[in-house]
């Protein structure tokens, strides 16, 4: 389930593991939460908390993955056994002034059991390292209570032993230890408690629960009751201390889940190893099905990836799913549970499949560059909705003459030329550029009200406080004042205009939000100017075309090259004949002094 560091809010509030990743997804981190939320955030939240080796460890982040568990007990067993499988470098090769403490287990007669930082092999077994120092010594705690493994630093040689060099200490006295130092606790005995304690270092529970139970019965057999209620008392504090994990039975042992959850095209698959009675795997993936793939084979296919199977396994592999698997071989027990732990399992896997499927149903979701402009903009104007479709108005004139108008229109944060629209100013004589406003704004809304037309998340006009106001009492003559939102951009300190607010708001000039307004009223001009120099040619043109004698191509000719029939009086005769010639210019000439002397 693979987010961005900004995704992280994304996260389920729920316990798990959580795997950092560089940009060459190399897994750099594994830790455990309990609350996967909560935990992940902080590291990119907090910098200020950090310090040095997490500081580059986030620098370093550009992928975040995580796994769902049901405690924080099952997360701690799945984080131990993802390290001790990648060795991820921020786990384990940090050599700073805080590096994770290990439990090690000694290579001496009579090992013992502590916690260290200083990861040297050759001192003994190392089981860890630890994220949480809380979690360890919560399981160092544990197997103090379980197992009577001796704490003193003594040097229980044989010869030191025999000598009588040591006495028992207070330790034996109460009943946490059986008195190697003195000789009373053989090395087989006393081997026998450290291998139940390597079972649960290394996740099994089940051992050892199995260990205990048979403990009980036996002295219980025996009348030895007194015993058999110190075995009970284990059983219960390791029941106590597991009591909430999805695999409470110990024979649930070598079994593999996969589950799937699917939607058109794509599938998302958890695969979950477990051993013993806890998971010692999981791994969540998003498949691109084949046409007409079904569930069923979807997740048989990712089955057989993640067995990794090289040779004929020597005994039966039991898988369990949501779905009926299909072609498995003989040596595949395959089974869809309906109840009891089995069916538990199968839910928690699910969870992370279902979890994928969220994270990339909401990526697709993600607001693209251009959408994300939009978000800016509604928080820039105290918008209501997200502003999609914005049209903008703006007035074109010469002197009064040939007013025109135009709207474009911007859908999604890019222009939607099929929407664009021109305005022969029809109720306006002179320049009178608020009242121009006025009449376009409230041609163009009763229009899109007459006919059910939707109307536009913003309305944007190229102007102040005037051309604002002008719009505004359009849309209030319109009944539609308040139901589409509104806004003036004036063009010498680029600022913003709200109705009824006479303080205008200043968005950044590096925002991109001002840069699409910027972009929406600069259309609007040019479209206003290009149909304004296209109206005006156009009436040159006609005027040039009324001369008998004189054609289309002959009046375009002359008016690229002097724009106005005005020019061309000024330039005189034998400009015209450079460009047309002496006989047309002669026609043209003459037919210019009769529409002058006209006027």
């Amino acid at each position: 389930m693979s987010l961005t560091p900004k995704e992280t809010v994304r996260l389920p509030h729920k316990p798990g593991v959580y795997k950092f990743y560089d940009t060459k997804s190399n897994l750099i981190y594994v830790g455990k939460a309990k609350d996967l939320n909560k935990r992940v955030r902080s590291y990119f939240t907090k910098a200020k908390g950090h310090n040095r080796k997490t500081l580059k460890l986030v620098s370093e982040v550009k992928a975040v993955d995580y796994v769902i568990t049901n405690t924080e007990f099952d997360a701690l067993l799945l984080e131990n056994n993802l390290i001790k499988a990648s060795q991820p470098k921020y786990n384990i090769l940090l050599k700073d002034d805080k590096s994770f403490p290990f439990i090690l287990i000694t290579h001496e007669r009579f090992p013992r059991v502590y916690s260290t930082r200083q990861y040297n092999p050759s001192k003994g077994e190392f089981f860890g390292p630890y994220t949480s120092v809380v979690a360890m010594n919560n399981v160092l705690d544990l197997l103090r209570r379980l197992f009577t493994i001796r704490t003193c630093k003594y040097n229980l040689s044989e010869k030191n032993v025999s000598a009588g060099k040591y006495k028992v200490c207070l330790e034996y006295h109460i009943g946490n230890c059986l008195g190697p130092c003195e000789g009373l606790q053989s090395e087989e005995d006393y081997e026998k408690d450290l291998n139940q304690v390597r079972s649960i270092l290394k996740g099994k529970l089940g051992i050892v629960r199995a260990h205990f139970k048979e403990k009980m019965q036996l002295a219980a057999e025996s009348l030895a009751f007194e015993e058999a209620d110190r075995y009970k008392k284990k059983l219960e504090t390791l029941e106590k201390f597991h009591s909430k994990s999805v695999v409470v039975n110990p024979n649930i042992n070598d079994l593999h889940t996969i589950t799937v959850t699917s939607k058109e095209d794509d599938a998302f698959v958890n695969y979950m190893k477990v051993e013993n009675g806890a998971i010692n795997y999981s791994q969540t993936v998003a498949v691109r099905k084949k046409l007409g793939q079904s569930d069923q084979e979807v997740a048989t296919s990712v089955l057989w990836q993640m067995l990794k199977l090289e040779s004929i396994p020597e005994k039966p592999i039991e898988v369990i799913s949501n779905v009926e698997l299909v072609e498995l071989p003989e040596l595949v027990i395959a089974s869809v549970p309906k109840i009891g732990d089995k069916k538990k399992l199968i839910g928690l896997s699910l969870t992370n499949a279902l979890g994928l499927k969220k994270d990339k149903s909401l990526q697709k979701l993600q607001p693209t560059r251009g959408e994300q402009v939009l978000f800016t903009l509604q928080e820039d104007l105290s918008l209501t909705t997200l502003p999609r479709h914005i049209e903008c108005f703006d007035n074109s004139n010469l002197q009064g003459t040939n007013p025109v108008a135009s709207m474009v229109c911007f859908k999604n944060g890019k222009p939607s030329k099929n929407d664009y629209r021109k305005f022969n100013i029809k109720t306006v004589v002179g320049p009178d550029d608020f009242a121009s406003m006025y009449e376009i704004v409230t041609r163009r809304y009763k229009r899109l009200k007459e006919e059910a037309q939707p109307f536009p998340d913003l309305i944007l006009i190229d102007g102040g406080k005037g051309q604002l106001s002008s719009a505004v009492e359009a849309l209030k003559d319109l009944g539609l004042y308040g139901q589409i939102a509104i806004a003036g951009i004036a063009k010498k300190l680029e600022e913003i205009y709200l109705p009824n607010d006479s303080i205008p708001v200043h968005i950044s000039k590096k925002s991109q939000s001002l840069k699409l307004l910027q972009h929406l009223r600069d259309e609007a001009h040019r479209f206003a100017i290009t149909f304004h120099r296209s109206k005006r040619l156009k009436g040159l043109n006609t005027s040039l075309e009324n001369i008998e004698g004189i054609g289309p191509k002959t009046a375009n000719v002359l008016l690229k090259e002097f724009k106005s029939i005005k020019k061309m009086q000024a330039a005189g005769f034998e400009a015209i004949q450079q460009v047309v010639g002496e006989k047309k210019a002669s026609i043209v000439w003459e037919g210019i002094k009769k529409d002058s002397n006209r006027n």
